[in-house]
Order: structure tokens, then C-alpha cells, then sequence
């Protein structure tokens, strides 16, 4: 163990690790050497998640196995900051868990609580508009947090009592921030919000997303891609479809949140409850562009819902053809409307509908990799493997949750590079493809 080092972990979603990269730069920049492992640190910081009960789990046994390496005399501290301490709150957390030295919130991009927290030190925080990225992590991608909170109050959803209110980042600072992740070797940034289709929305703008679009696409390198994740479905219009369809670097990649198709279910969650509507949005991208890849996240066994439902969702994603579905079963979360509703589904029976609806999907999305066979995609690098087996991805896959396309015959690339293959074979996430030079 070294004096000055530190130990980043950070758990939950790309939004937490755009904020751990700026800890990780303020660290730094207050003398601090950012290590690989626990076990090297002075101090060890875990920036949590605090979304579902399963990420809270997950999140308290990790901050456990800090405490043991803290008592085994391995590291000095431990602070623990971001979201699960914004929606327990400091005491209730200091009460369990005595073996953390700090708690601090994460709010509003203010950090100053939270170097203190770490270097013991007190007056002024240095100034650092760039991001560290962690050891370990890719480079090459990099998360840009346009915004925080959300105005929505779906029925079975926490962020709102987590992270507040909508409060959009204004857009030089995103094209600064997006200019300076470049410099740093980024060339593909995938855009990250709670709700990103209502990025301007509480700064007076109807089509923000859109003007950011265009920001970013004047400022940045022409061969920088630009990836738009989390588009609520109720901010998603025409104009944006088309933006997108037509844009330069932003990528024709939707992923869309529906959580259900079933009018009832959907009003129940307080969501916009036009199924109809919300079929449109898939089909218009289609008419724009049949290329467009769309992504959704269902939830399966929310209170009340009955087969009907399920079969309403299940016909919602064969007519859409949606290419990849990321699909979890209701938790009831503590402080939300949705915990207390009746009707509540036994989990044996979530679990049944889910495996149901995952098996017909994987049919849809075999279908619409299919489409992709013999053609030429552009492909980022993200690995190359001991064999010489390059793995990577084109517009359709995103980091992190969606499959790979493994290329063979690529000579002398590495992480980073972009290349042309042509696939020659599909599986229901991930496709073979030789390069073509």
C-alpha cells in the first residue's frame, strides 16, 4: 500500500461511471495515483447504484469485501458515495455499516464533499474539466452524461427520489466535455441521460436532443461516432427519427424503453398509454430507415398484469420487430407507488412469463440478424484476442449489453482502430465476419 493511491470501483450504469471518471480526475489532479486493485489503495472509493434491490445487494456485498480488506489492514479507508447513499440516506448507512469511513451523496456534478472525503483534506477543490478513464476500462468508448434526474414518476421506478429533478447540462459544456473525451482516444461516445429525449426540456427547449445532435456533429472529428442510449418513448417525434436517420456520425441505433404494451399495465405504471402510439414510433423508424437497430426494455409480472397482457406485449414485439429486447421481472421497490399496489404477481409466475417472452424473442432477433448476412459493416475494435480473433462492433451493437462481431483475417489492428468485415454468419446476438481490407 502506497500513500496518495486510490481505488476506484464504480457499480450500476454508464451514467455512474461518466461521474467516477470525474472523481478519478479530480483525484488525480489532488496528487492521488488511481491503482488497479484494492489491494495496492490507500483508499478504497465505490461509487454505488441504488436502482432496484438486486443492485442494492450487490452494491452492500461489494462495500463488505472492502471492510474485510480494511480489517485484514489492506487499505486505510473506505468512502462510498453516489446513489445508494442518496436514497438511504448517510446515518441509516452509517448505522449498518460501521466499517465505512465516509458516505456522500453524488448531486449535481458536486464533487467537493467527496475528494475531501478521500484526501482528508479541507479547502478548495482543483478545477478539472477532463475525465479519467478507470483502469481497465475501454478507452476508445466513453459515456457522456447530458443530463441528470427525471421529471417522469413512473409508478415502479426510484430515480426520482435518487437523483432529483431533470437538470440538463448546457451544450458547450457537453461539446467541450465531448472534445476533450476525444482528445483522449474516444472515437465513439454513446450519450447517456435518465430520459435522454428530454434533454433541454427544463431550459425552455422543444427539440434539444436535436440541437445537441447538431452541436456535436460540427464540433467533433467527421469518424467519431455518436450513439444515443435511453430514449424515453414520449419524447421520441418524427423530426428526431429523421435527424437521426440522416445523420452524419450519430449512429441508427434506438434504444427505447417500452416497459409494456399492455394499455392497462402501462397506464398502471404511469406511463403514456396509447399502445398504438407507441407502435407507431417503431414503424415510422422502419419506414425512415429498415436499418434503423432498435432496442427495448420490457418488465415482466408488474401488479395486475394478467396473460392477456403478456400476450399483448409479446404480439407488440413480433409487429415492431424489434432486434434485441433486454426484458427483467418487477421488483417492488421501497418508496414507490407500484410496491404497495395489489394484485401482486407471485415470482414464480414473473419468472415463467419472462422465460417465455425471451425464448420468442430470440426468434425475432435471429430473424433480424439475418438481414446483416454478406454485407460490409463499418466495425470499431474493442479486443483482439490470443488468437489473432478480432472482436468488435458495428452501429447495431452497443457496449456493454448487446453482442460482438468476431472477424477473422484482420493483420495488425488493435482496440480503437475501425475496419470493414463482412459478415458471414449469425447467431441471435452476435455474428462471424471476415475483414475485408
Amino acid at each position: 500500500m502506497k500513500e496518495h493511491t486510490v481505488y476506484c470501483l464504480s457499480l450500476g450504469c454508464s451514467k455512474n461511471t461518466a461521474d467516477s471518471e470525474k472523481m478519478a480526475a479530480l483525484l488525480r489532479e489532488a496528487g492521488y495515483e488511481i491503482v488497479p486493485e484494492p489491494e495496492d489503495a490507500e483508499v478504497c472509493l465505490i461509487n454505488t447504484c441504488g436502482f432496484i434491490e438486486a443492485a442494492v445487494t450487490e452494491n452492500i456485498s461489494e462495500i463488505l469485501e472492502a471492510a474485510e480488506l480494511k480489517a485484514k489492514g489492506s487499505i486505510k479507508r473506505i468512502v462510498v458515495v453516489g446513489c445508494l447513499v442518496n436514497r438511504y440516506g448517510e446515518e441509516s448507512l452509517r448505522r449498518d455499516i460501521p466499517e465505512v469511513d465516509s458516505w456522500c451523496r453524488t448531486e449535481n456534478g458536486q464533487y467537493d464533499a467527496i475528494i475531501r472525503a478521500v484526501t482528508g483534506r479541507g479547502g478548495s477543490i482543483p478545477a478539472c474539466a477532463r475525465r479519467l478513464a478507470l483502469p481497465g476500462s475501454m478507452r476508445h468508448v466513453r459515456y457522456l452524461k447530458i443530463s441528470d434526474g427525471c421529471d417522469n414518476r413512473c409508478s415502479y421506478c426510484a430515480i426520482p427520489s435518487i437523483r432529483g429533478s431533470l437538470r440538463s447540462v448546457p451544450i458547450k459544456e457537453i461539446v467541450a466535455e465531448a472534445e476533450d473525451l476525444v482528445s483522449d482516444g474516444a472515437v465513439e461516445i454513446c450519450l447517456v441521460a435518465q430520459d435522454l429525449t428530454a434533454y433541454g426540456s427544463d431550459r425552455g427547449r422543444e427539440e434539444g436532443l436535436i440541437e445537441l445532435i447538431d452541436a456535436l456533429e460540427c464540433s467533433l472529428p467527421r469518424d467519431v461516432w455518436l450513439r444515443p442510449l435511453y430514449l424515453q418513448p414520449k419524447g421520441v417525434t418524427r423530426a428526431l427519427l429523421e435527424r437521426i436517420a440522416a445523420g452524419r456520425q450519430v449512429l441508427p441505433y434506438l434504444d427505447i424503453p417500452i416497459q409494456h404494451a399492455s394499455p392497462k399495465i402501462l397506464s398502471a405504471m404511469n406511463r403514456p398509454s396509447d399502445a398504438d402510439a407507441l407502435l407507431d414510433i417503431f414503424l415510422t423508424a422502419r419506414k425512415i430507415l429498415p436499418d434503423f437497430a432498435l432496442r427495448t426494455t420490457c418488465m415482466l409480472g408488474f401488479p395486475g398484469e394478467s396473460r392477456k397482457d403478456v400476450a399483448q406485449l409479446m404480439r407488440f414485439l413480433r409487429t415492431a420487430r424489434i432486434d434485441r429486447v433486454g426484458a427483467f421481472v418487477f421488483s417492488p421497490e421501497e418508496g414507490t407507488a407500484a410496491a404497495d399496489m395489489p394484485e401482486q404477481v407471485p415470482e414464480k409466475t414473473k419468472i415463467a412469463r419472462l422465460e417465455r417472452l425471451m425464448t420468442a424473442q430470440r426468434e425475432i432477433s435471429l430473424m433480424r440478424q439475418g438481414s446483416l448476412l454478406w454485407r460490409t459493416l463499418d466495425v470499431v475494435v474493442d479486443d483482439v484476442l490470443p488468437d489473432g480473433t478480432v472482436e468488435g462492433r458495428s452501429f447495431r451493437e452497443a457496449p456493454d449489453v448487446d453482442g460482438v462481431i468476431e472477424i477473422q483475417g484482420a493483420k495488425d489492428v488493435r482496440a480503437g482502430d475501425r475496419i470493414r468485415a463482412r459478415v458471414n454468419g449469425v447467431f441471435e446476438h452476435d455474428m462471424l465476419a471476415e475483414y475485408v481490407p
